[in-house]
């Protein structure tokens, strides 16, 4: 690799760290071809991204990055996982993780938080973003739905009044 390379690795890789909204760096030692191509696979389904970079350009190009302090995880061989959203590349790492002994999760970020393996494994707990959209929704619409109810008994209730009357003076 020439120094041109290096310098586009270093800063794809600046860009990485300053986007996304969480990254998990993991041991990869002893996995294979395939199984790294299951867990790419899965990253892309959840919206997120695995990247293998030598930890030597990765550190420079942590270097005035508010997740500076993961550069301690960067030792061995390293995989790193992101995505914009804050929870997907955390749960696609724990998911990976408990079906293969061989990928060992170090560590994280989270904007400026430094997460070590217990913080990542809270953060794959939250719900995504997805998720969460979907539950501010519910609580939106459930007002509404519990108005049109209030707004629609009244007029059933007089209903049943007059048919009672009604059924009365016949």
């Amino acid at each position: 690799m020439d120094r041109a390379q290096k310098e586009k690795v270093v800063e794809e890789l600046g860009q990485i760290f300053e986007s996304s909204g969480v990254v998990v760096v993991a041991h990869y030692a002893g996995l294979t071809v395939a199984e790294m191509q299951d867990l790419r696979a899965k990253a892309r389904e959840a919206d997120a991204a695995v990247r293998v970079a030598k930890n030597r350009l990765a550190k420079i190009a942590l270097q005035d990055k508010p997740c500076e302090s993961i550069a301690d995880y960067l030792t061995g061989m390293t995989v790193l996982t992101y995505s914009e959203d804050p929870v997907a590349a955390a749960k696609v790492s724990e998911d990976f993780a408990k079906g293969n002994d061989k990928f060992v999760i170090l560590g994280g970020a989270m904007g400026e938080n430094a997460l070590d393996r217990a913080g990542v494994t809270a953060v794959s707990k939250m719900p995504s973003r997805e998720e969460l959209i979907a539950s501010i929704v519910g609580c939106i619409g459930a007002p509404a739905s519990n108005i049109a109810g209030a707004i629609g008994a009244p007029a059933s209730n007089i209903a049943s009044i007059l048919s009672t009357i009604e059924e009365k003076a016949a």
